[in-house]
């Protein structure tokens, strides 16, 4: 495996700066990517909480798309793979909504394919509480388990 050097102070400031800029100044690149990694797990695991909270938890996706732009190219490919594993896993662990595009914020129109719900939970169209207010049918992919 090829080494690569330690990234320059200028490089450490502009990543800083980059973070500032694009998300709310008390991240950090590595949170950031953390913050990801730990709510894709999530989903993978059956997502426990509704609709509006999933769209508040996709703030670090969010941030990171402004960041991005921002990182120096050297930062970026070193860390392109690590966001490409991430966002791979979440799109197969989420379906698209029917009949939207995946451009743009392609995350904030997935759902994920495992929904946890109480017993005897009331449903509509299929949703569980909390998703109730989604503009389509429950699409058969996404499981409701309680």
């Amino acid at each position: 495996m090829e080494r690569t050097s330690p990234l320059t102070a200028e490089e450490y400031d502009a990543v800083r700066a980059a973070v500032l800029a694009g998300a709310d100044g008390r991240s950090t690149l590595n949170s950031l990517l953390a913050g990801w990694r730990e709510l894709v797990a999530e989903v993978e695991e059956g997502y426990g909480w509704s609709r509006p909270e999933l769209s508040n938890d996709l703030w670090c996706r969010a941030a990171l798309a402004r960041v991005w732009p921002r990182l120096p190219e050297r930062v970026r490919a070193l860390r392109q793979p690590e966001l490409d594993a991430y966002d791979d896993r979440f799109r197969a662990a989420t379906v698209p909504w029917p009949g939207r595009a995946e451009d743009g914020r392609w995350w904030d129109r997935r759902v994920p394919r495992t929904l946890e719900a109480e017993a005897g939970e009331a449903r509509w169209q299929g949703w569980p509480m909390g998703w109730d207010m989604m503009p389509f049918p429950k699409p058969d992919e996404v499981e409701v388990v309680e």
